[in-house]
């Protein structure tokens, strides 16, 4: 297909506007690529702070989403490792430089030559520098190296967070080695939190969850989650092997250290809005001595492609609650109004029509 592929989403024009369908057109299929249908999407926080350019001015328009699922509906003459009819997931970046020593260590998402092409709100420097839009939209042309295999009896709308969520909190529990017995905690319990809950629990690990309120107590406790802190100071001091920190607002930072066991880790993987970025100074992680902050950034291929099989395995899927297309101002104002379930999910087909 040497054309462009016409589509159709919807799309934000500015900090402050309001989502309105939008017709664009897709880069046309190379000879790698794969065309496909999308039938849901689902939405993360990240996409707000994009959307209201929390983290930076946006491009505009945008048409957000990287929690994708689909169908295959065709495929470039060098595809070898799908076929039309296959269900696939896309993620958080659809392209990257593949040379460097980051793209060929599985670790695409953090390509050296800075070549990454994220989902949306990007510019695709492979297709002249055009601005990559996400998957609020009825189609998506990726490369066949980006693209996530989905089993064919795998439930598609809960598959689509996974894309996101799931490998944003599986890739740390992996990179701290957490297993039986391991002590972990999660801050913050939304659509990431009650994720890394579940892969904390699947790799038999004892969790404790921290949520500025109570609303959510019963929900964590009958998860599996064997504490329940609305403030840290409620917890133990020196108590935990990992903390993975979800939280996309201000907090401190040093609290959830000082309950950081000796050698435990902090990993970061909420980000809040630049305005109200937490920090920490030299000096009072100085003094908690032998203890990790770190950051961790989704996952690359091979261990987004691993985190499915293994949610698969374990019959691990987000709480979702589906939506069309005229309900994302709402679901946007519920989720930073902490009135949300833990992942909503838009409906594309239903939104935009077969």
């Amino acid at each position: 297909m040497s054309t462009r592929i016409p589509a159709k989403g919807f799309a934000i024009h500015s900090k402050d506007g309001k989502f309105e369908k939008f017709n664009f057109t897709r880069h046309p299929l190379g000879e790698k690529d794969l065309l496909i249908e999308i039938e849901f999407c689902g939405i993360c926080h990240s996409d707000i702070h994009a959307a209201y350019s929390e983290w930076g001015e946006a491009i505009y328009p945008m048409v957000p989403g990287h929690e994708i699922a689909g169908i295959v509906k065709e495929v470039g003459f060098k595809v070898n490792k799908f076929r039309v009819g296959d269900k696939v997931g896309v993620g958080c970046f659809v392209n990257s430089c593949k040379v460097c020593e980051a793209c060929t260590s599985d670790q695409e998402q953090l390509c050296a030559n800075n070549k990454v092409v994220f989902t949306y709100d990007c510019l695709d420097y492979f297709h002249d520098n055009e601005p990559h839009m996400g998957g609020y939209s009825d189609k998506i042309v990726v490369d066949e190296d980006y693209v996530i295999k989905v089993p064919q009896d795998a439930p598609l709308e809960k598959i689509a967070p996974l894309l996101c969520a799931g490998i944003t909190t599986y890739s740390p529990l992996k990179f701290s080695k957490i297993k039986e017995d391991s002590r972990v905690g999660i801050a913050g319990f939304g659509g990431l939190g009650h994720m890394a809950l579940k892969y904390a629990l699947a790799m038999g690990a004892e969790v404790s969850v921290f949520a500025r309120s109570e609303a959510k107590r019963e929900q964590a406790l009958s998860m599996g989650a064997k504490h329940y802190y609305t403030t840290p100071e409620d917890a133990k001091p020196w108590s935990l092997d990992l903390i993975i920190s979800t939280i996309p607002t201000n907090y401190k930072l040093l609290d959830y250290v000082k309950l950081l066991a000796y050698n435990g880790e902090l990993a970061i993987v909420g980000i809040p809005p630049k305005e109200v970025m937490p920090s920490i100074s030299a000096i009072e992680l100085i003094k908690q001595g032998n203890r990790k902050v770190y950051g961790s950034l989704i996952g690359g291929i091979k261990e987004t492609q691993e985190m499915m099989d293994f949610s698969i395995l374990h019959n691990i899927y987000p709480q979702i609650q589906l939506i069309e297309g005229k309900d994302i101002d709402q679901a946007y104002y519920n989720l930073t109004h902490a009135n949300a379930p833990f992942r909503y999910v838009i409906d594309m087909k239903k939104s935009l029509g077969a």
